[in-house]
């Protein structure tokens, strides 16, 4: 492609000394190891809450607890996996991300195609193949992405696709060749574990049910909320990370969950470092970058009232959180600019 530049740290005028990176960007197994083991050891203790309160009205909010800690972090570990950094050893990477997108419910080389497009093309209508909402969002497009509805129905068309080998024009344009048959051998494998957890009640076992499929979908508003504010209000078609790509401060249980990827813009601009390396990579950048956004909770509530405001044609300035320009409207405008892609 003549002229192309990949949005990273180059195309956004971030420097960092090739020895600086190199120290902060060293990949090693342990890391992972420590974070897999405490995140199982809170699923066990999380899973027996919800054993506990079986049968009573507390299992409710047992599952929900149970829940956000079962999708953030399978969707925050996935992602790291798909990076190839969440472990030195290959082998270990590879199948955490298997087991991880098994949860998340994404074939697992399908995610890592398409997400290295999106590091690729950040946020460039018509190129990345990570772009989860209608670009001005409104209140409608805030509720179907943090519902999961439009995620899942993507979902459950990828592995329609792969499994059936009637591969889509997106899949061919990002996915070397020679990997088809290997992801469609993943979908299949996937599909008949979801399709036996989906029948398992009528064998009398829902165990499954009570530990996976409800946790799962109470959980998946939180991990949506922590992917929306990526790159929602932020720029299309810019080179620049910093204008594309929203980083916001983290408390640490929030830093926990989503593996540090609160520091969005770093990761963006060297996706290279590992998911433990990253504050240290956001202190040695901070003279360079903007200044996060406020926290998980206060910058997630700022972007609904700004979809509330847009939908009902009233202004959508933002009171803290950085927006583009064009979405910054006194009388509220939802005149598209980009379709959703997944």
């Amino acid at each position: 492609m003549p002229g192309f530049v990949p949005t990273n740290a180059a195309s956004s005028g971030v420097k960092l000394d090739r020895k600086s990176l190199k120290q902060i960007a060293a990949r090693s197994d342990r890391p992972g190891i420590l974070y897999l083991t405490r995140w199982i050891a809170l699923l066990a203790v999380t899973a027996a809450l919800v054993w506990s309160a079986l049968g009573t009205a507390w299992v409710w909010p047992a599952m929900l607890l149970h829940g956000i800690l079962l999708t953030v972090p399978s969707y925050a570990m996935s992602h790291e996996c798909a990076h190839g950094t969440a472990f030195r050893t290959r082998q270990l990477n590879e199948a955490v991300l298997w087991a991880t997108s098994l949860l998340y419910m994404e074939e697992p080389l399908h995610r890592r195609y398409t997400h290295t497009n999106h590091h690729t093309h950040t946020w460039h209508v018509g190129k990345d193949s990570q772009m989860p909402f209608d670009t001005p969002i409104g209140l409608g497009g805030w509720i179907r992405e943090v519902t999961g509805f439009g995620l899942l129905r993507f979902h459950m068309q990828v592995f329609w696709h792969l499994a059936t080998r009637n591969y889509t024009g997106t899949m061919r344009m990002v996915t070397p060749e020679g990997e088809f048959p290997r992801m469609t051998r993943n979908a299949r494998i996937m599909l008949a574990i979801y399709t036996l957890i989906g029948i398992a009640p009528l064998a009398g076992i829902w165990w499954p049910v009570w530990f996976l499929v409800i946790p799962r979908m109470l959980g998946a508003p939180v991990m949506l909320l922590f992917t929306l504010v990526q790159h929602v209000e932020l720029q299309e078609d810019s080179p620049s990370i910093l204008e594309s790509t929203r980083s916001f401060r983290g408390h640490w249980l929030a830093s926990f969950l989503y593996m540090n990827m609160n520091n969005h813009v770093e990761h963006h601009l060297y996706p290279q470092v590992p998911f433990h390396a990253l504050p240290e990579l956001a202190r040695a950048i901070e003279d360079q970058v903007p200044a996060p956004d406020p926290g998980f909770c206060r910058t997630n509530l700022e972007v609904l009232v700004v979809a509330m405001r847009r939908s009902l044609g009233l202004s959508t300035k933002a009171p803290s959180i950085r927006q583009a320009p064009h979405m910054i409207a006194e009388g509220g405008s939802l005149e598209r600019v980009a379709e959703r892609t997944m």
